[in-house]
């Protein structure tokens, strides 16, 4: 015990420490922020004194407005905590009056305006104590085994929205299925038209991600070992956007850069938009359990400074690898397979806050863990109770993600459903 309050209170004093760095820093920032600010409103007032009140009298003003607008957003936020994807077209759409559109953004439609977190990772930073109710509840499948749309088949992974719809990697019923919140069944929004190659099917799919710029899935289709873009709204068929790839895992960053783990080349791809082909970021060095070496890559991670981490299931331990780093740095397990709590068994999927804790599945021993940045060893969250069906167990854990609450959300495989661990505010 003495030892586990030992623990408790250096993860608080680093903890605050790296809210004292944060909160400095996020003074010189918004202080920054001030002044870009102050220096937009001067323009727009001086663009609207050349048109008589309005930002749209001409093209050419219209479209140096739009431009200053795109620019602040970005430059007040560089990070894009908040995403802004599409804004103004054609400046006309903010109004329906013909006669004199305007750029009033107060009494717009915002239409083209999409604002976005971070994609997979929770939108703060959790306390490095915090827990999490250990029965969970589940919010897709749990009906047993089956392709009805009540049931799913192994899941593999998922992705949550923003209002808590839940999209499960279906695999053995080759399909990408929808579960809106408290959703007694699904709905199919990707293949599920039978194994195949056809562009309306999947064969084996194993991971995904939801592009919100273009609003479309993007797809692991293992078997047919391609990369596949579905769209989201009433899509029909896929479109092969990678080739050749023995992809097991996805995520993007917030410039709209696709990261592919390739488990067949040991290593993770970063594709720009529009990029076929790619550039390695982790791995490439044949398989092994050197540093800068994967064995059987699984899921990846990136944060906001483009940082990768990888959950190297056959070296039991994640991996995180700095943009342009030649090997990575273990940043959990590493310590051989075991169950001990500076193990891991087959780790796969993998999320990191923004105070570098990571949270992974920990497959082989049925749980999920908490690792603190710089620390030697985790934490269980949740599971860890045997392999099982019961709510407060797993069943080879897969998949995790997080929703803006600081709840997380488990692909349970064995167990053919997706479980809901809810966060302990009272803790």
């Amino acid at each position: 015990m003495a030892r586990e309050q030992r623990l408790e209170d250096l993860n608080e004093s680093r903890y605050q420490r790296q809210r004292e760095e944060s909160r400095q820093g996020e003074l010189a920032t918004s202080q920054y922020q001030d002044e870009l600010l102050v220096a937009y409103i001067k323009d727009m007032a001086k663009y609207l004194e050349k048109g008589n009140g309005s930002l749209t009298s001409n093209n050419v003003m219209a479209t140096v407005a739009r431009v200053k607008t795109l620019n602040i957003f970005r430059q007040l936020d560089p990070q894009r905590n908040v995403r802004i994807i599409r804004f103004l077209y054609e400046a006309g759409q903010l109004t329906k009056t013909q006669e004199r559109p305007s750029l009033d953004i107060s009494t717009a439609e915002l239409r083209d305006i999409d604002f976005l977190p971070p994609l997979r990772a929770s939108s703060t930073a959790t306390h490095p104590n915090a827990r999490w109710q250990q029965e969970g509840h589940t919010v897709a499948g749990g009906n047993g085994q089956g392709n009805g749309i009540n049931q799913l088949s192994c899941p593999l992974d998922l992705f949550v929205d923003d209002d808590q719809t839940v999209y499960v990697v279906d695999q053995l019923n080759h399909r990408i299925v929808e579960w809106k919140s408290s959703a007694a069944s699904g709905q199919v929004v990707a293949g599920g038209n039978g194994q195949g190659s056809g562009a309306h099917q999947l064969s084996n799919p194993l991971s995904m991600i939801v592009d919100k710029e273009t609003d479309n899935l993007i797809i692991c289709d293992r078997s047919n070992r391609r990369v596949v873009r579905w769209p989201r709204q009433n899509g029909t068929i896929g479109e092969i956007s990678i080739s050749n790839i023995n992809c097991i895992g996805l995520t993007m960053d917030e410039n709209g850069s696709l990261y592919a783990v390739d488990e067949g080349k040991h290593e993770v791809r970063r594709y720009r938009r529009g990029e076929s082909q790619g550039i390695v970021v982790a791995g490439d060095n044949g398989r092994g359990n050197r540093l800068h070496q994967l064995n059987w890559p699984c899921h990846v991670f990136v944060n906001r400074d483009h940082s990768v981490y990888v959950s190297d299931c056959g070296n039991h331990r994640v991996m995180k690898w700095v943009e342009g780093a030649k090997q990575g740095i273990v940043v959990a397990g590493g310590q051989g397979e075991g169950n001990d709590l500076t193990q891991l068994s087959s780790p796969q999927g993998v999320v990191v806050d923004q105070l570098g804790t990571v949270y992974v599945t920990d497959l082989g021993n049925n749980r999920i863990m908490r690792w603190p940045k710089g620390a030697i060893q985790g934490t269980v969250i949740v599971g860890g109770n045997g392999q099982g069906g019961q709510s407060n167990q797993l069943n080879k854990p897969f998949g995790l993600s997080f929703d803006r609450h600081g709840n997380f959300y488990v692909a349970d495989f064995g167990n053919h459903r997706v479980q809901k661990f809810n966060i302990d505010s009272n803790a």
